[in-house]
């Protein structure tokens, strides 16, 4: 999460693994009368990480996070003629974090830009593992990927997964996971959480419980918690995140000079954040629609 949240340069996917059947993008699409399927290139918000206020200043600052194509998968087929001048945005606003969310590591090598040597200090790629099966197909691929920085996400988590051995190679710096919501609600277990968790304590490697999803198993019993903000609550209240090394990315301004500390953004929260499950790994209230207020 970032304080100007998510920047979608284009809209639209195609399900590729168990993990999409209940696309959330494809749910919200079809309740505004959409397909999910249909992939377009946003027309006001492509060159969104450029946009300046009437200072002339840009919106988004030095030092935050932003969340790329969370209404898409940025290494998407049809999205190939597009990713270039996206790259390009990137390569300009080498202050700010990107994250990029991805189910299809096999595509990334070929679709990564020709000075990208060794990876930018500024990409933070994630691979989404929903299972076990996703998991050993995906992280090997990340593992072998010139990124500085790496992270998985579990979500919708739909059935116990081990990580351990992945996380041994000391790539993976960051940990999510979630259950399921929108148009369905596989079940997320409370003991599947725990051994996530206990996995990436004993390494040292930040882990954040997301939300519980609409259907949540504790101790045998079943839970419907319909009330995304109220999901999030119990995450929060559940203990399960752990905070563990930080990620510290090398951001520099655009002569490529290291950007002072005191130059780059500082992360504020406010009263409705302290029992925000998002907040360890977000980088400040920016009115995410994630809790009330």
């Amino acid at each position: 999460m970032a304080m100007h949240g998510n920047w979608n340069p284009w809209h639209g996917c195609v399900k590729c693994s168990e993990g999409c059947q209940n696309c959330y993008v494809y749910y919200i699409d079809e309740m505004r009368g959409k397909s999910g399927s249909d992939i377009y290139r946003t027309k006001t918000g492509f060159r969104y990480p450029l946009s300046r206020d009437r200072s002339g200043r840009y919106k988004i600052r030095s030092g935050e996070m932003i969340s790329v194509c969370m209404t898409s998968d940025f290494f998407l087929e049809e999205a190939d003629a597009w990713r270039e001048e996206a790259w390009d945005i990137m390569r300009t606003r080498s202050d700010v974090i990107f994250l990029l969310l991805t189910k299809r590591p096999e595509r990334i090598r070929e679709c990564l830009p020709p000075d990208w040597g060794e990876g930018w200090d500024n990409i933070f790629l994630n691979v989404t593992c929903e299972n076990q099966k996703r998991a050993d197909e995906r992280i090997p691929l990340l593992l072998a990927l010139p990124f500085r920085y790496k992270g998985l996400y579990l979500a919708p988590l739909l059935g116990p997964v081990r990580i351990g051995r992945y996380l041994d190679s000391g790539q993976i710096g960051q940990v999510a996971c979630g259950g399921e919501n929108y148009g369905g609600s596989r079940p997320c277990h409370f003991d599947w959480v725990k051994e996530l968790r206990e996995e990436c304590e004993a390494r040292d490697i930040t882990f954040c419980f997301m939300e519980t999803g609409t259907t949540f198993i504790k101790d045998g019993r079943e839970y419907r918690i319909r009330n995304k903000q109220e999901q999030n609550r119990q995450a929060f209240r559940s203990g399960m995140s752990y905070q563990g090394r930080p990620l510290r990315f090398e951001l520099k301004n655009s002569l490529g000079l290291p950007i002072p500390k005191e130059d780059l953004y500082a992360p504020r929260y406010a009263d409705k954040c302290r029992e925000c499950s998002f907040r360890i790994l977000c980088y400040g209230c920016g009115s995410c629609g994630q809790c009330d207020g």
